[in-house]
């Protein structure tokens, strides 16, 4: 193992979420003699890729399950599809989407979308109810992301027995409550901690566009599942578990916007208002980190929200 004591100060580096996104970067390779001229042995020095505009957070249509409970004794959940008003729902999405990108871009016409999705079934038939509002050209591609799939609530399900474990999470815990054969919310958590690695190392380097065309009004569309998506929430912003539990799950077909603010990080009161925010669970102090969020740049840190810890303590006046 190597401690970072062993390493030199100039390649010891730690980053925490998007605090050194948008940060210039410098390669520096050495060839190994004069005879070797590859381009990519040379020094490089390059401004970063614009950040996406917008990180769309977006639950799957109605399915199946949310009308027929028992859909779950007798089909595999990642197979449980969309209700016809489901599809109407995804659709609809869709064109609040491309409404929301065409009318925030000032006149301009330089927009494209990439989508995450959950390889799940109604994810996937959400993300094709979603494309009908885009051109094939709007779209600049879409990776399937198992590690945004669905809580795992074990493998068919009983309906009597899940209602009394899901009576007994209500007791036990949302966050840390893990169904038999399945997941706790904490275990959500963990898997998305990977993911938002990843998403973050692709707006890092400006992976949706190759260099030279990469655009301001890029936009990443999630299309994912109600307590994936609040989980994300909790890991982008470092939210708590009693904070986690009070927020309301997302309609189906609902999105959540977070948005780009003065400074260059993604906020939620850029495009909801604190009504919106506050109806679906966030607190005055959560609300407050936001309305910082709003103006903040990459690279900078709240030291008034959480971090400083009193909110942890009783013994203070």
């Amino acid at each position: 193992m190597v401690s970072l004591s062993s390493i030199p100060p100039s390649r010891a580096r730690i980053r925490c979420c998007e605090d050194s996104l948008g940060r210039t970067h410098t390669r520096r390779r050495s060839h190994p003699s004069p005879d070797f001229h590859f381009p990519e042995f040379q020094i490089q020095a390059y401004p970063p890729p614009p950040r996406p505009r917008r990180i769309i957070l977006v639950r799957h249509g109605q399915s199946e399950g949310n009308v027929d409970e028992a859909a779950y004794t007798r089909v595999p959940d990642p197979r449980i599809g969309l209700t016809p008003k489901g599809w109407d729902e995804a659709e609809a999405c869709g064109r609040r989407i491309r409404r929301l990108v065409e009318e925030s871009g000032g006149g301009s016409d330089d927009w494209k979308v990439y989508f995450y999705v959950s390889p799940y079934r109604r994810t996937l038939e959400t993300l094709k109810g979603l494309g009908r509002a885009f051109e094939p050209e709007r779209i600049a591609g879409v990776r399937e992301e198992p590690r945004i799939r669905e809580q795992d609530f074990g493998n068919f399900q009983d309906r009597e027995k899940m209602r009394v474990e899901k009576e007994a999470r209500r007791r036990y815990g949302r966050f840390f409550y893990r169904f038999p054969n399945g997941e706790s919310a904490a275990d959500v958590y963990d898997r998305i901690t990977g993911f938002r690695e990843t998403l973050r190392a692709d707006i890092d380097i400006g992976r949706f566009e190759p260099p030279g065309k990469r655009r301001q009004n890029m936009n990443i569309v999630l299309v994912s599942h109600g307590l994936t998506l609040r989980v994300f929430l909790m890991r982008w912003y470092k939210w708590t578990v009693e904070q986690f539990e009070g927020l309301s799950n997302f309609d189906n077909g609902g999105m959540l916007v977070m948005q780009t603010g003065q400074g260059g990080r993604y906020s939620l009161l850029v495009h909801h208002t604190v009504e919106e925010l506050k109806e679906f669970g966030l607190t005055e102090e959560m609300l407050k980190d936001q309305m910082w969020q709003k103006t903040a740049k990459p690279g900078e840190l709240n030291y008034n929200f959480m971090r400083n810890g009193q909110s942890f303590f009783s013994h203070f006046g």
